[in-house]
This record gives C-alpha cells, structure tokens and sequence, in this order.
C-alpha cells in the first residue's frame, strides 16, 4: 500500500469493545477506503458479507478471526438477529470487531438495523462508508448517475424481495417520476419491475443496461432497451450479483468508449 505522508490526517483508534460498520466497496479491492482498510489491519474479528472480495479479507491483521455471515438469495443465510448477536457478543468481550459489508453499509446494506441493535446494547460503533455498487457499477461502466443534459436526480432502489417476500417499491409510481432508475439486486424479479415500469407510462425504448460482477475480473455490461431487459438477461445468463440502470443515462455510454480505460 501506498505511505501516506506526515501530513494526513490520523486515522482513528480502533479500542477494544467496539464495532465498526464499514463498507467494502463494489468488489475490487482497489475500491477500499483507505479507513477501512485501517479497519482490517486492526480488527480483531472481520464480520463480513458474501460479496466482500476474498482479496480484501487478506488485508486483516494476521491472527484475525474472519466470520462469514453472508446472505444469497435462495440459499439458507443467517438471521439478521444472529449477526447481531455477534456483533454485541464480540464487542462485549472486549475484541475490535469490524463488520465488512459489499458497498456500502447504510445503502441496501441492514447498517443501520445493526447500528440501532448495537445501540440499544450499549456497544458504541463508528460508520465507514464505502463506495456504494450501484452507483460504482453505473460508472465503471461508463454511465453516469446524472448530467446535466439528461437529469438532475436519480433513483437509487431495491431489486430484490425482502426476507418475508415483500417488495416495498411501487414501480409504477416510481416511473411515472421520469428519472433514471438504478436497481440493486434485480435479477430474480426483473420481469415483475420491467412489467411495472412499463404499465407506470416508462416508454419501452428507454435506454437499459446490466452490469454484472461490476469491479471484477468476471464484470460484464449489455445494453438493451426496457422492453427488451428481462430477454437479454436470460440470453447471456445474468446472475446475481447484477446492477440494471434504466433511463437516459444510458444512452450517453457509447460516447465515452473510445477512450475510456476497463477497470481491470
């Protein structure tokens, strides 16, 4: 890692006793802040997610319990009770607990639900924001979140059903907003938002894109339209996990190709 030099302002002190909720990042490494990279060279435990970058995990300090507690949709995961319970047992005891999550913590990332579980225990914490996937995967990709010639807001939503199979996202409300739309974890339930959006006034020739494993060496970008969204999905077999970005947005990628560097 790069020396940071004398005049960078102190990184703080990771004391015994309390948990830090920091985010990870979109997926490559590269993307860590540099707090939380502070964090896995400190922490005694590493509670962390199933999107968070194997490579990331071996910047924690050599004697570091790392805890898997990650959630994929389908598969047995553990309860969001369970992990806080980790999280205030650790701390309580006395370790440096930091709890690595993909993206960022307080974007579609349960940081706050711990933040308030670790409040009512009386653990103090600190927040390390990263950088959020969705609007990481619109820019790797070359799409931005908003220009002045195409919006000047954007809509950053949940994709995915909740644990008790709710979806709280009124798609067609949302569409009749007129602003691009970024989808986190969609793919199960594209067909239902594609559907919504369009009976919501969106037109079927908006511009689309998916952006699947955005950061990494398996990341791959299709554009498409929104009618033509959930079809080349399933043509190039788009799984989890995926970002789709809906709107105009979208149609000013090809003008940046040309010149525009891969990530990796």
């Amino acid at each position: 890692m790069t020396k940071l030099p004398q005049d960078f302002p102190g990184l703080p002190d990771f004391p015994g006793g309390e948990v830090w909720l920091a985010g990870a990042g979109p997926g490559d490494p590269g993307l860590l802040t540099v707090l939380a990279v502070h964090a896995l060279a400190t922490a005694d435990d590493v509670v962390h997610d199933a999107l968070v970058d194997p490579r990331a995990l071996k910047l924690a300090r050599e004697g570091a319990e790392l805890i898997f507690v990650g959630k994929r949709g389908g598969r047995a995961s553990p309860h969001q009770g369970d992990i806080n319970d980790i999280l205030i047992e650790r701390a309580r005891s006395g370790r440096r607990v930091l709890r690595l999550k993909g993206g960022d913590p307080f974007v579609f990332g349960r940081g706050w639900e711990e933040a308030a579980a670790l409040t009512v225990a009386g653990v103090r914490f600190r927040i390390v924001p990263g950088i959020t996937s969705g609007l990481a995967a619109a820019a790797l990709a070359g799409i931005p979140a908003t220009s002045r010639n195409t919006n000047h807001a954007v809509i950053l939503a949940a994709g995915h059903r909740a644990e008790d199979g709710r979806s709280d996202a009124d798609w067609e409300k949302l569409a009749k907003l007129s602003q691009p739309i970024i989808l986190y974890m969609p793919i199960a339930q594209l067909a239902d938002i594609a559907a919504a959006l369009q009976r919501g006034g969106m037109p079927a020739e908006t511009p689309a894109a998916i952006v699947q494993s955005a950061s990494t060496a398996e990341e791959r970008v299709f554009e498409t339209r929104l009618s033509s969204l959930v079809l080349e999905a399933e043509r190039h077999g788009i799984v989890s996990p995926a970002i789709v970005v809906i709107g105009a947005i979208v149609g000013l990628r090809q003008r940046l190709l040309p010149s525009m560097i891969g990530w990796r």
